[in-house]
């Protein structure tokens, strides 16, 4: 059975109860180059000044990293997104971030916490076919070994299976908060929350149930059908009542497009008003531009977790909006360093 978690308290809301100000006193945060942006609008969001650290890389492709600001005995914080691109790997991303835990625990962090928006390798995290690997539980096995104390995320593939893999504490934050807070500033007419697929309907209902409590007014719920057989995916077939509604699709991450782009056809098809589609890691791969130009998507809301930088497409990039979600990782980071309850922001 699956349980949607309470929402008797209060939906935390990045307008309402800005981070900026609160007591945030030794709190050394560190950002590597290739996350810098999402790094300092954090910084900036928690009221503070960034640790330095020297960062280098070597004429044979060798890298080091390493803090120039004490840390010894002190709770520390590092921010990189494992995110492919635009100008390092995924595996380049994720090799510097471990060094540099272990080299933060070598001159003696009592503890190191990795916020790593976007997590690589955690949509592999169960065998569907014979030997296959389980790289979100191999990557899960590095950090520990590194000496990671926490892992924090934002909209992990399954959270479940991310949870499992590790032995120590992690955080697994949803972007909801951010979606809600824009989805409830629409002038629009019946709204219905879509799942482009039957393994969303979870993140999909909380989504609906939330934004159903902020507005005070019914929203709508369906999901569709989807396969995957030798990696060509299909299914169309559309569950829910979307008639005159403006439907919201929403997933966890964009990559080709075409799971969003079949269930707003879908939606169309079954008399949708509007569609937008809104996913929290905007990956945009070759074959995204084409499929999220349908006329059938009216509109495409994601966040920065993932800059998306592969998308040049004029006429998808008027279609774009992007949310911040600095405000959201900084309020996390500011309650785990003081102790505080992170229960109205995680994806449970």
């Amino acid at each position: 059975m699956t349980h949607v978690r309470s929402l008797e308290f209060s939906i935390w809301s990045p307008s309402r109860t800005p981070t900026h100000g609160l007591k945030t006193e030794h709190l050394p945060l560190f950002v590597l180059q290739a996350s810098r942006e999402i790094g300092d609008a954090v910084a900036d969001a928690l009221g503070i000044e960034l640790a330095h650290l020297e960062e280098r890389s070597f004429e044979d492709g060798e890298h080091k990293v390493r803090p120039l600001t004490p840390v010894r005995g002190m709770n520390v914080y590092v921010i990189q997104s494992l995110h492919s691109g635009p100008d390092d790997s995924a595996n380049d991303k994720l090799c510097r971030l471990l060094f540099f835990i272990s080299a933060l625990k070598d001159a003696g962090a009592a503890s190191v916490s990795a916020v790593v928006p976007y997590l690589c390798y955690a949509r592999k995290d169960r065998r569907t076919k014979a030997n296959d690997p389980v790289t979100g539980r191999y990557v899960a096995t590095l950090f520990e070994a590194a000496g990671a104390d926490l892992i924090l995320t934002l909209d992990v593939h399954n959270p479940a299976a991310f949870e499992n893999a590790f032995r120590h504490p992690t955080v697994a934050l949803t972007a909801i908060p951010l979606f809600v807070e824009y989805a409830s500033k629409l002038k629009e007419g019946p709204l219905c929350i879509v799942s482009p697929d039957p393994g969303g309907v979870k993140r999909a209902e909380l989504f609906r149930e939330t934004l159903e409590q902020v507005c005070g007014r019914p929203v709508a719920k369906g999901f569709v059908d989807k396969h995957r057989s030798g990696g060509v995916v299909s299914g169309t077939y559309l569950v829910g009542d979307v008639r005159d509604a403006t439907v919201i699709v929403i997933d966890d991450l964009v990559s080709t497009g075409g799971t969003l782009q079949r269930a707003a056809r879908a939606a169309r098809s079954a008399g949708a008003k509007r569609v937008i589609a809104m996913a929290t890691h905007g990956l945009m791969m070759p074959g995204s531009a084409e499929a999220l130009a349908d006329p059938a998507i009216d509109r495409i809301v994601i966040t920065d977790a993932v800059p998306p930088f592969r998308l040049n497409d004029a006429g998808v990039q008027s279609k774009l909006e992007i949310l911040p979600c600095a405000p959201l990782l900084a309020e996390a980071i500011c309650r785990l360093h003081q102790g505080g309850s992170t229960e109205d922001l995680l994806a449970f």
